[in-house]
């Protein structure tokens, strides 16, 4: 099934996004023109002050499509935000040649140190400038690449906020270098890191110490996850890590599963309209997704609510959803539902009467709305 996946991931179609696009800036550290490809979502064109959280591929002549495709299949199905993605051409004799360390210090030297420079000073402020990006910046980059970006992290306030790391080629002393950055960041960091069984051995013996060294670290502010896959070569661990990754850093802007509501927010004592609220601070915060809360995270948040009997509750998410969905009758629906259950019937006809009025969203409808109101008169004239 994973593999079957793994196919529909590369093969679907771009319909989620936008055709590639061609550009290039002219690197002064370098001294020559690069080359980028770069996606931009589909509602990008149609919203013009949304803002997206930025990836770039090192080796983006390999990793584009498989990235894009994870990405495109992601969004579909609302588990994964849109993405501005840049692939960055890093041909086989340029990457190696690019990614050049000092071997006593394993800092970059040469044509590595220029590289380094390039993409700190030249090429993520072309691209923030030129496209609406927001303050989420992800890395991804393969052997050699994905060894070379882990030198972001030993700066103060590093480049980039998550890195993927596909099979890394580490230099000196990085297996412990990256985990002791890793224990001081305060701000959120996240980290993913991947190997197979069937990975180059003088690499994987490098990861696997990378890997224990990270697992030490107790740091609230990091974000860590490790595959090991089994059966994997070095070139196909790439298909299998792109969605572990993806679906790892952004598990907070998945809709509310079955389980999230199960183990996560019924199980709650109270609090359930501000568990619904950090988890759209924390998408807005941490992973620079500014959106609506989803209306089918509303039904949760009502289900919990009605399960618990905290029908006071009700009162705070109709605030909540009268500032999120204002021209609808979700707000009214909310308070007609505080009121229908605290026992205030009169009330209750009110606020369903005067949602009516409104826009109907999701399962709510104004035959609906009325159907209540009639209901409840009919409960008063038996009194």
């Amino acid at each position: 099934m994973k593999k079957i996946f793994l196919l529909i991931v590369i093969a679907i179609s771009c319909n989620g996004y936008s055709q590639k696009i061609k550009d290039s800036i002219l690197s002064k550290k370098l001294d020559k023109y690069k080359q980028l490809t770069i996606s931009l979502p589909k509602s990008y064109t149609k919203e013009s002050k949304k803002t997206y959280p930025i990836l770039l591929l090192l080796d983006g002549d390999y990793l584009f499509d498989p990235f894009q495709g994870a990405l495109s299949y992601g969004n579909y199905w609302d588990d994964l935000p849109e993405v501005i993605l840049v692939g960055l051409s890093n041909k086989d004799n340029e990457r190696y040649e690019n990614c050049t360390y000092d071997e006593a210090t394993g800092l970059p030297e040469g044509k590595g140190e220029s590289f380094f420079e390039f993409i700190g000073g030249e090429l993520m402020p072309y691209i923030e400038t030129k496209y609406r990006t927001s303050n989420f910046k992800m890395v991804a980059g393969h052997d050699v690449t994905a060894g070379f970006m882990n030198l972001y992290l030993y700066k103060d306030n590093p480049l980039f906020n998550a890195y993927i790391s596909l099979s890394p080629e580490l230099p000196f002393e990085m297996e412990t270098r990256v985990a002791e950055r890793l224990a001081g960041f305060k701000q959120n960091i996240f980290y993913y890191v991947s190997s197979g069984d069937g990975d180059i051995k003088k690499m994987r013996t490098k990861i696997t110490a990378l890997d224990e060294s990270i697992k030490a670290i107790k740091n609230p502010s990091l974000n860590y996850k490790y595959d090991d896959f089994k059966g994997a070569s070095h070139y196909s661990l790439v298909l299998y890590s792109i969605p572990s990754a993806l679906y790892q850093f952004f598990a907070s802007y998945q809709p509310i599963t079955t389980t999230e509501f199960q183990e996560k927010i019924v199980t709650l004592p109270s609090g359930y309209v501000d568990y619904l609220k950090n988890k759209y601070d924390i998408l807005d915060k941490a992973l620079g997704v500014k959106m609506n809360i989803r209306i089918n995270d509303f039904k949760a948040i009502e289900a919990a609510i009605l399960k618990n009997k905290a029908y006071a509750e009700f009162e705070q998410l109709a605030q909540l959803s009268h500032k999120m969905y204002p021209k609808t009758m979700l707000g009214d629906y909310h308070m007609a539902m505080y009121y229908e259950n605290t026992g205030d019937i009169k009330n209750a006809v009110k606020y369903y009467q005067s949602g009516f009025q409104l826009q109907p969203i999701g399962s709510l409808t104004k035959d609906m709305m009325l159907a209540k109101a009639d209901e409840l008169r009919g409960q008063i004239k038996k009194k």
